[in-house]
């Protein structure tokens, strides 16, 4: 009989000691598997951004379409200034100008034409721009509006999130839960976010 109990008490030592290392390591794993999510999902969010950018300077504006986005991706071409030569330190010194410099023919500009799949998007996809990372081919929501300032001026802008919710779906939901919760009591969106609807932010990351 004392066998039994001494057994018991052993299996409950080790359930103890176990519901203690589980409860160290959860967040721990937790964390290093959303900070491999949470890259990840930046930087599709910065690749959003920077096909968003070009598509603007091609068409005055941004789209909410990733259909058109990623048409604009494969199929365009947009305009980049190239400069060759440098002003020096005593050149400046001397008050000498971009302007003047190029009058001179001490640097010059050059435009040329570029694809705007080689030049952004070498090793990437375009297929792919529309997709949550670690997710079913869950795609990212984007919108864009056009803001008016304080001055009349109609400011074009454009924003791709995702939440918390979505991109971390796998993982320890209460350590999602408080993620969610902080992001609340301050008043910010419960999950990642480049640009805005709401503001001009120059295209800025949630994460920056």
């Amino acid at each position: 009989m004392k066998k039994v109990f001494q057994v018991i008490f052993l299996i409950i030592i080790v359930g103890l000691i176990y519901l203690v290392y589980e409860s160290i390591m959860q967040p721990i794993r937790f964390q290093e598997q959303f900070d491999k999510r949470k890259a990840a999902v930046v930087e599709r969010l910065k690749l959003i951004r920077d096909a968003q950018v070009a598509y603007k300077t091609n068409h005055a504006d941004y789209t909410g379409s990733f259909d058109t986005l990623i048409n604009f991706v494969k199929t365009e071409n947009f305009k980049l200034v190239k400069m060759e030569g440098t002003l020096t330190d005593s050149m400046l010194n001397e008050g000498m100008t971009e302007k003047e410099a190029l009058k001179r023919g001490i640097i010059k500009r050059d435009t040329i034409t570029i694809s705007v799949a080689d030049s952004l998007f070498k090793n990437f996809s375009p297929d792919s721009l529309r997709y949550v990372p670690f997710t079913n081919h869950v795609e990212f929501e984007m919108e864009k509006a056009a803001l008016t300032t304080s001055s009349g001026l109609v400011v074009p802008v454009f924003e791709a999130r995702v939440t918390n919710k979505v991109y971390l779906k796998g993982l320890d939901n209460q350590e999602r839960i408080n993620l969610d919760d902080e992001a609340d009591k301050l008043g910010r969106y419960p999950g990642l976010k480049v640009g805005s609807i709401e503001e001009a932010n120059n295209n800025a990351g949630n994460w920056e």
